[in-house]
C-alpha cells in the first residue's frame, strides 16, 4: 500500500470515527475490524504530532484541531465520492447514498413517500434522511440536497423551484359555529390563534378575495409555538385559529377533524425549492430524486 492510498484510508477511518462517535461505529460502517481503525487512527496523530480525538469509555470527540481536521476530511471525502461518481454517469443509473435534509412537517407528509417510491425504483440507491425544522448548513459537504419550503434565504447556492403550496386558514371544529358566519378577515380580529413563530410575521395576516381585494389583520396570540406539527395539534385541541401548509391541514380537513375559515379569502402562496451545495457535479441519484418530487402528486 502507497504513502499517498494509506493517508487516504486514513482519512476515511478518521472521518467514520467521528461520525459515529466511536471505533466500534467506524469499524462497522467500513466493515473492518476495531483494531485497524484504533492503529491508524494512532499513527496517523503520531505521525502529525497532534491529537486528534479524546477517547473516553462512553464516546469519542474531537478536540479543536481535530474538528477543523475533520471538516476538511470530509469535504475531501466528498469530492473523491463525487468525482468516482461522475466516472459513474456512463451508465446513467443512479446509486449511492442521497443524503438530504428537509423541515419536519414537509419532509413527514411529503418527502418520506418519495423516498419510498424511490428506493423501490432505484435499488442501487440509500437514504438517508435528516428532518429538521433548523436550516441544516450545506457547505460542510456532508448532504447533497435540502428542501426548503417557504422564503429562499440561501440566494448563493444552486437552487430549483420544485414546487407551491397554499397557506390555509383552519380551526378545529369546536370553532365551528363562531366562524361559519365570518364573511371578511376583518371579522377575524377578535379571535384567538395559535401562532406560528417559524412565520416571518406570524400574528399579522394578509388576505385578498381577487385581484383588487385585499384586507390585512392583526390577531391575538395567546399560544405561540414554534414547529407547524405544534401548531397543528393545538389547533385540533381547540386552541384557536391557525395558518397551516396544505400539506399539514389538507389531510385533517378531508377527514373533518378541522374546518377551512374563509375559504374564498386566500393567503399569500409559498414556494418549495430544492438547494444543492456548491460543487460543479451533480450525481444522478440527487438529480432523479429531486425529478421525482417535482411530479405533481397524483390525484
Amino acid at each position: 500500500m502507497s504513502n499517498g492510498q494509506a493517508n487516504l484510508n486514513r482519512l476515511t477511518y478518521f472521518v467514520a470515527v467521528v461520525e459515529t462517535g466511536s471505533f466500534t461505529g467506524a469499524a462497522d460502517r467500513l466493515g473492518i475490524t476495531r483494531a485497524v481503525v484504533s492503529q491508524q487512527i494512532a499513527r496517523l496523530e503520531r505521525d502529525h504530532r497532534t491529537t486528534l480525538l479524546i477517547r473516553s469509555t462512553r464516546r469519542v470527540r474531537t478536540t479543536e484541531a481535530g474538528q477543523a481536521f475533520y471538516y476538511r476530511c470530509a469535504l475531501i471525502l466528498k469530492e473523491a465520492e463525487d468525482a468516482f461518481g461522475e466516472l459513474a454517469e456512463t451508465a446513467r443509473e443512479p446509486s449511492g447514498t442521497l443524503r438530504l435534509t428537509a423541515p419536519f412537517d414537509y419532509g413527514t407528509g411529503v418527502v418520506v413517500p418519495a423516498i419510498t417510491t424511490f428506493a423501490e425504483r432505484y435499488p442501487q440507491c440509500q437514504v438517508e434522511a435528516h428532518f429538521s425544522d433548523q436550516t441544516l448548513d450545506l457547505g460542510d459537504g456532508r448532504l447533497d440536497l435540502a428542501i426548503r419550503v417557504g422564503w429562499l434565504t440561501e440566494q448563493h447556492l444552486p437552487a430549483r423551484l420544485i414546487g407551491h403550496f397554499e397557506q390555509r386558514l383552519v380551526a378545529g371544529l369546536q370553532w365551528q359555529s363562531r366562524t361559519q358566519g365570518l364573511a371578511a378577515p376583518e371579522a377575524l380580529s377578535a379571535l384567538p390563534i395559535v401562532a406560528n413563530t417559524a412565520l416571518r410575521d406570524p400574528t399579522r395576516w394578509h388576505f385578498h378575495h381577487d385581484a383588487l381585494t385585499r384586507q390585512s389583520v392583526t390577531m391575538t396570540a395567546p399560544i405561540m409555538l414554534d414547529t407547524t406539527l405544534a401548531v397543528r395539534e393545538a389547533t385540533l385541541a381547540g386552541a384557536g385559529l391557525a395558518v397551516l401548509p396544505d400539506f399539514v391541514a389538507d389531510p385533517d380537513i378531508a377527514a373533518g377533524r378541522l374546518i377551512e375559515v374563509l375559504p374564498d379569502w386566500h393567503l399569500p402562496r409559498g414556494d418549495i425549492h430544492a438547494v444543492f451545495p456548491p460543487a460543479r457535479y451533480r450525481p444522478a441519484r440527487v438529480r432523479a430524486f429531486v425529478d421525482l418530487l417535482a411530479q405533481p402528486p397524483s390525484p
